[in-house]
């Protein structure tokens, strides 16, 4: 199967899969806000993983809920998408969203800091230094 096709399928997959998860009723699911994040199907079909990430709720339930609505979700795969085979769903959960966050949370930190830590290194002499060099720029007739 050629790359596209495989990236296209999943795709589609990621973008069906988001909208099934509205659908369901179990309140492990319905009430964590799940976005889906990615999916990636094998290039036999008969598998797929299926990457989210969830803003509230608890990680072991969700977890527990989506494994007992995949039938469903499976199904519904089935009805909406135009495949040969619809592959058996694989749940991960997806940390880098969270990971990101707080990569941010620690360059936010250290921009903050840094000003302090810049007056503080440099001293009266240095910052005396780069006033006197910037006054005396060489003249057009020298």
């Amino acid at each position: 199967m050629a790359k596209y096709r495989r990236g296209r399928i999943n795709d589609e997959m990621r973008n069906e899969v988001a909208s099934i998860l509205r659908e369901v009723k179990d309140p492990r699911v319905k009430d964590a806000f799940v976005s889906v994040t990615g999916a990636e199907v094998t290039a036999d079909l008969k598998y797929a993983k299926i990457y989210y990430s969830a803003l509230r709720g608890d990680e072991k339930e969700l977890s527990r809920g989506l494994h007992s609505s995949a039938s469903f979700i499976r199904s519904e795969l089935a009805r909406r998408l135009n495949l040969r085979m619809t592959p058996e769903l694989t749940f991960i959960r997806d940390t880098s969203l969270a990971h990101g966050a707080h990569i941010a949370s620690l360059l936010h930190k250290i921009e903050q800091e840094s000003p302090r830590n810049e007056d503080e290194e440099l001293g009266s002499d240095e910052s005396d230094d780069r006033n006197v060099y910037a006054d005396t720029a060489p003249e057009a007739g020298d």
